[in-house]
């Protein structure tokens, strides 16, 4: 029906931003996507956004059919995906957000793996240095490090993950001895200054019944946005870095990095998919969630010392 046509238009619309973005998308002129829009309010009788080429501002009509208009269509895409099971087919769109460095090494390859064996599934992966909260820019999927504070959704565990301090052998042969975290100070580490965090400090756990935390305020010459240059850096032995367990364990396990102060460890950062809180999860994307929890911890070699649950308090909602 048109109906149904117009309320999925408009929520492209909506989550393109702009009407020049919106005409990119659809491969359509601008002039037609804008025709259609004004057709559309024609017929409902009501202004649904205030617009220019480069921004859409929906009204309060608007925010409202788009509203009411994705329960409909998530209601209609269930049915249809209810009748395509019964052929054993997942259908439908699947669009999922994580950050640049494990999207692009882990969560891309099973992306691929997981169209292969469901073509009638319309994937889309975003990568992002600041994530995208599910329902935002049409994301099902956030792909996320820590609890997330939002009742709103759900988060399925599928990686345990924590930092690792370190450094290459040559430079820990030349290096004074670190006996506390506090001694990081006397040494070039190296920065990332990714997003809002404080990039400059370091926080570390203690290991044992005793615990204790720390957190210390590091510097160096050398820094960078970007977690691969980081670690690069690292291997030529320009300083220490503080990375995730996902992304330098390989080297760890090859000798190629060494792990310092191995009786402190960087605090715990474990991966979860994240997805709005709905009364029927679409079949596409639980499966999805499912390859993630088998298939990650594949891919990944396991933390060398599980920590009981509760050194897991209080972990922070990372980026």
């Amino acid at each position: 029906m048109a109906q149904f046509d117009d309320l999925a238009f408009f929520q492209r619309l909506a989550q393109a931003g702009s009407l020049t973005a919106t005409a990119r998308e659809l491969g359509l002129s601008l002039s037609a996507v804008s025709k259609r829009l004004k057709q559309l309010e024609a017929r409902l009788g009501v202004s649904l956004a205030s617009r220019t080429t480069r921004r859409l501002t929906l009204t309060p009509e608007g925010e409202r059919y788009l509203a009411r208009g994705a329960v409909i269509l998530e209601e209609l895409a269930e049915l249809e995906e209810a009748l395509g099971a019964q052929r054993a087919e997942l259908s439908g769109p699947l669009k999922i957000n994580a950050t640049f460095g494990f999207g692009r090494r882990h969560v891309a390859p099973l992306l691929s793996s997981f169209r292969a064996r469901h073509p009638g599934v319309e994937a889309s992966l975003e990568l992002t240095n600041f994530p995208l909260t599910p329902g935002e820019q049409g994301v099902d999927i956030g792909i996320r490090v820590g609890e997330p504070p939002d009742s709103r959704l759900v988060a399925r565990h599928v990686l345990a993950n924590r930092r690792v301090l370190c450094a290459a052998p040559r430079y820990v042969s030349s290096m004074t001895a670190l006996a506390t975290p506090a001694d990081l100070a006397a040494h070039p580490c190296l920065v990332l200054r990714e997003n809002d965090s404080d990039f400059a400090l370091w926080r570390f756990r203690r290991r044992g019944a005793a615990g204790g935390e720390q957190a210390v305020k590091v510097s160096g010459p050398l820094a960078s946005n970007d977690g691969e240059v980081v670690v690069g850096l690292a291997l030529d032995g320009h300083g220490i870095v503080l990375r995730s367990w996902w992304d330098v364990h390989a080297h760890l396990a090859a000798g190629r990095l060494v792990e310092l102060l191995p009786d402190w460890q960087g605090v715990r950062a474990d991966f979860h998919a994240v997805y709005l809180q709905r009364r029927h999860v679409p079949a596409r994307l639980r499966v999805f969630v499912d390859l993630l929890q088998r298939e990650l911890p594949r891919r990944v070699a396991a933390l060398p010392d599980r920590e009981p649950p509760e050194s897991r308090r209080g972990q922070r909602w990372f980026t």
